[in-house]
């Protein structure tokens, strides 16, 4: 079921399966990519209860062994609508027996998306209703489209750093590193940047990026609280996306067990995790 939402200056769609964002709209632009099949078929997939990919996609808990997909699971799963208004629409994923089949923590999922007069914010809600500690990763994957030559755009940060991109080998990271050029915080984008995959920052001191085309500043994305950003997109596709990640998929020496993985998050009983980010639109 597709929902759309609106104020007097955006619009946005959300599909309650996976309670992707299919579109977000000024009066003269569409901001998300438009699926193409032949590159990728999804828009902004949400990421849980992992991030990325597991080792042999499995993990280890309490000595008993589950399979998890790539990004998890809740992009697979149709959400429940908990309350909506012109501008304002809260989905519900809550855990049930075939979640607990692939990942043995009872959960709700809260998805809140709120058009405002900048933007759109997103934000994610985590609810642990286990007896125990849950151990889990979230985050956010939005394709923003790119209408122009690639070569034309670039990345801007707020903060001046060292940009050191952790690589992922088979979906894995391996330890290599490799260092993307930066002027004043500004990447310029090049397919080949995303030969292998992703771009992976950790820990980085910038907490907005821009999305620039030529001169003119295109769309901001602002996110508080998650340690790690992916980048990526597919060859030659006319799309981009900046990932806000609470998580990180697995090193290729990890040992599977949930507990240890790196980037891991521990939500006690009956206890809320949340995270917000912000698309603030610029043209």
């Amino acid at each position: 079921m597709i929902i759309s939402i609106t104020n007097t200056t955006f619009s946005a769609s959300i599909n309650t399966f996976g309670a992707e964002l299919i579109s977000l709209n000024s009066k003269t632009k569409n901001y998300i990519w438009t699926v193409d099949e032949t590159y990728w078929n999804k828009t902004s997939p949400i990421l849980f209860p992992i991030v990325g990919r597991l080792k042999n996609d499995t993990f280890t808990y309490q000595d008993k062994s589950y399979n998890l997909p790539r990004h998890g699971f809740a992009r697979n799963f149709d959400f429940k609508i908990v309350s909506q208004t012109e501008n304002f629409v809260s989905l519900s994923l809550v855990s049930s027996r075939e979640t607990l089949l692939l990942f043995p923590f009872d959960f709700e999922l809260l998805l809140n998306y709120k058009l405002t007069e900048k933007g759109l914010e997103i934000t994610y809600s985590v609810y642990n209703k286990s007896e125990d500690s849950m151990p889990f990763s979230i985050g956010a994957h939005p394709a923003f489209a790119i209408d122009h030559p690639f070569s034309e755009y670039s990345l801007v940060f707020n903060k001046t750093e060292t940009m050191i991109s952790h690589e992922l080998n088979n979906e894995q990271f391996d330890n290599s590193v490799r260092e993307i050029e930066a002027n004043n915080g500004e990447i310029k984008l090049d397919y080949l940047h995303f030969e292998k995959d992703a771009l992976v920052f950790k820990h980085l001191k910038s907490d907005e990026i821009i999305l620039k085309h030529n001169n003119e500043f295109v769309l901001k994305v602002i996110y508080e609280g998650f340690p790690y950003v992916g980048i990526w997109t597919k060859p030659n596709a006319p799309f981009l996306c900046i990932e806000p990640w609470c998580g990180l998929a697995d090193n290729t020496n990890h040992n599977g067990n949930l507990i240890e993985k790196e980037g891991i998050n521990f939500l006690e009983k009956e206890d809320l995790f949340q995270r917000k980010i912000t698309i603030q639109l610029l043209q």
